[in-house]
């Protein structure tokens, strides 16, 4: 079997600290943005994010999906800031042309599943 090279700084390892900041066009027509510094998250984040879309009814074993969860989670937990500075509550009500494209620069909790996925085949 061949050594494999362990990694020396472990550094690279973890979740980057710092948000990186993105610009949203506020309309097609306009030249005005939405600043907005999304953090990248830890992997629990991310299972947490994905955890907030399944809904299991314990009494009859149901499970729901609500996409609309996970996003709100991702909004919570994964914009740090904005500028001109919104709310949870504001973000949720931008225009679907905003909130395309922030669906665009959030991390996406799906990726991961599907990474696990392609694995186990």
């Amino acid at each position: 079997m061949t050594e494999k090279k362990v990694i020396k700084d472990k550094n690279v390892l973890f979740a980057l600290q710092e948000p990186t900041l993105h610009y949203i066009k506020v309309a097609p027509d306009q030249e005005e943005y939405l600043q907005v510094w999304v953090k990248e998250p830890t992997w629990l984040e991310a299972e947490k994010a994905l955890n907030s879309v399944m809904k299991i009814d314990a009494r009859t074993q149901n499970v729901d999906i609500d996409i609309n969860a996970m996003y709100r989670y991702m909004v919570e937990n994964f914009i740090s800031k904005t500028e001109p500075s919104l709310s949870t509550l504001d973000m949720l009500r931008l225009s679907p042309y905003i909130g395309n494209q922030l669906k665009e620069i959030l991390p996406n909790p799906m990726n991961t599943l599907q990474e696990d996925e392609e694995k186990n085949e």
